[in-house]
């Protein structure tokens, strides 16, 4: 029960990693209140968390909407009277339309980033006041290793996102240190999502043979290390990056 008495406000909480953090941050004592886009599986997120015997809301929202997210925080306070912590798992990554800068269509960058930055900043914005009320808190915001190496076939829009996401965590780390809040970032490497539904098995076999430790990441390597940056664990480290690729980063190219 490392997070007892905790409320953490998770978005992107539909599907992939965003739902395994619900249930995994439940189980260890948060209440949840769990946002996201996709009101059909957000709900479903929700029950899980009951049946589970934890306690989550959920609130629909489009994180690149400023007054949405306002809204979700203030309907996660309304329920559970606090926020603790801040998860910023929400996400897009568009292979069918963000490609180098050379093919980029403005359109497309602008979403990207309005989900993938934007959001997470509308989420402090609003969040952070509350986690200050609490005592202080965890931010927690997830990046990504494309941040940190150029890929042949580049997703720029989406990897620009994630390296000013991590710009964003150290200034958060500082500016709010003084609070009691924490913010740090984590750069999955390779993790079998729904947001990756377009792997093959020669795909998988291939990014399986990538990965020094021989498998695909799973939506709970990402939550488990949350959780212990969630936690009073974690309470000595803010402005950090952790990399949970299985040694993609160490072995390079």
């Amino acid at each position: 029960m490392r997070l007892k008495n905790k409320v953490a406000l998770i978005t992107g909480a539909a599907l992939g990693q965003g739902r395994a953090a619900c249930l995994t941050f439940a189980r260890e004592g948060a209440k949840i209140v769990a946002v996201d886009i996709d009101a059909d599986n957000g709900e479903k997120t929700v029950e899980m968390v009951r049946d589970q015997g934890g306690e989550a809301i959920f609130c629909p929202c489009d994180v690149a909407l400023e007054r949405q997210v306002a809204q979700a925080v203030a309907e996660g306070v309304e329920a559970f009277n606090k926020i603790d912590i801040l998860y910023n798992n929400a996400g897009v990554l568009w292979r069918d339309r963000d490609f180098e800068v050379t093919r980029t269509v403005e359109e497309n960058w602008d979403r990207v980033m309005a989900i993938n930055l934007k959001g997470p900043v509308w989420v402090c914005k609003y969040g952070i006041p509350e986690l200050i009320k609490a005592g202080g808190g965890s931010i927690i915001n997830i990046a990504s290793i494309s941040a940190l190496l150029g890929f042949t076939t580049a997703q720029d829009a989406y990897t620009c996102s994630k390296g000013a996401l991590i710009s964003l965590t150290r200034s958060l780390a500082i500016v709010y240190a003084k609070h009691g809040i924490r913010a740090n970032a984590i750069h999955p490497g390779p993790v079998e999502t729904p947001m990756q539904k377009d792997w093959d098995d020669e795909t998988k076999r291939q990014i399986a043979d990538w990965v020094p430790l021989g498998r695909i990441g799973r939506a709970e390597d990402i939550a488990n290390c949350a959780l212990f940056l969630a936690s009073d664990d974690a309470s000595f480290i803010t402005g950090q990056e952790i990399t949970v690729d299985g040694g993609i980063m160490v072995k390079g190219a």
